[in-house]
């Protein structure tokens, strides 16, 4: 890698500072001298080789859609790093941001031809990364497609996946209070298919250390059931980076920039479910903006 100080981007004036539903907080520290959380999935590339034809699509994305307007996430499975980057626009059928829109930035990097009209009232899509799509080895096969869960009394999403087969749903999210909705957070991890309830210890997915998070977020996926956690600091950051096996390097970063980055708020996730041997973490994932 270059000059550090030619590749991190600091903080400026105007900066909008959002979590991962693309809801504004306000920062936690000032300002001045610090580093935007894109310094984070940057990092990211580095680790995974892939630095200048990452941040080259993400240039493209940022060109086409706005500076802080796009969600990414930084995800690892099995000791292998991925990405998603995500994509709001609540306006559903008067949207300006659509899937065209993005898939047109991206199509020099990765072509995709899937297609979904606007008339569906989605208000958020998701796009996955790897490396061998930032190297040129696989086109975009498939896109998220996020829509509210309208009537239910928690507040929720379901999430559909497209690829040249159509639509098949994938996931349902519920979002609780995380300081108010306690016993709620807790029924719900517990009424599940993926977990044997009498060997269940909530406390392996509601980890104390991050239950002074905003919103927690239980998701129920097709064959495991996930946890997020909103808008933790930095310290918190790098000891779910660690629990989670992220590459040391990547801790490192965190780690020596700690103080530039304390003003952020961190989104984390994890994806579980138990099995002979009792739980298994199987994926893990933190978020931030550009």
């Amino acid at each position: 890698m270059s000059d550090e100080a030619t590749v991190l981007e600091w903080s400026q004036p105007g900066d909008r500072y959002t979590d991962f539903c693309l809801w504004d907080y306000a920062p936690a520290a000032p300002t001045t001298g610090r580093l935007r959380s894109v310094n984070l999935l940057y990092d990211s590339f580095a680790a995974a080789g892939v630095a200048a034809p990452m941040r080259a699509l993400c240039a493209a994305v940022r060109a086409a859609v706005g500076p802080f307007n796009t969600v990414w996430g930084v995800k690892v499975q099995d000791g292998r790093l991925f990405w998603e980057l995500y994509f709001y626009d609540y306006r559903r059928q008067a949207r300006e941001l659509s899937i065209a829109r993005v898939l047109a930035a991206l199509r020099p990097f990765a072509p995709c031809d899937l297609r979904l009209p606007d008339s569906r009232p989605y208000f958020m899509f998701s796009i996955d990364l790897d490396p061998a799509l930032a190297r040129g080895g696989r086109a975009i096969e498939g896109l998220n497609v996020y829509l509210g869960n309208v009537g239910s009394s928690v507040s929720s999403g379901i999430s559909y996946l497209l690829t040249a087969q159509g639509l098949s749903l994938e996931n349902l999210y519920f979002f609780f209070d995380a300081r108010r909705e306690c016993e709620d957070i807790l029924a719900k991890v517990t009424h599940s298919a993926h977990i044997e309830p009498a060997a269940f210890d909530p406390a392996t997915v509601l980890w104390p250390d991050l239950r002074d998070c905003t919103t927690l977020v239980v998701a129920n996926k097709r064959h495991h059931d996930g946890v997020y956690f909103t808008r933790v600091g930095v310290d918190q950051l790098i000891r779910f980076m660690g629990r989670l096996g992220y590459p040391p390097g990547m801790i490192a970063f965190v780690t020596t920039h700690r103080v530039r980055l304390d003003h952020l708020r961190f989104d984390v996730a994890f994806d579980y479910r138990m099995d002979a041997d009792g739980l298994r973490i199987l994926k893990g994932s933190y978020y931030g903006c550009f």
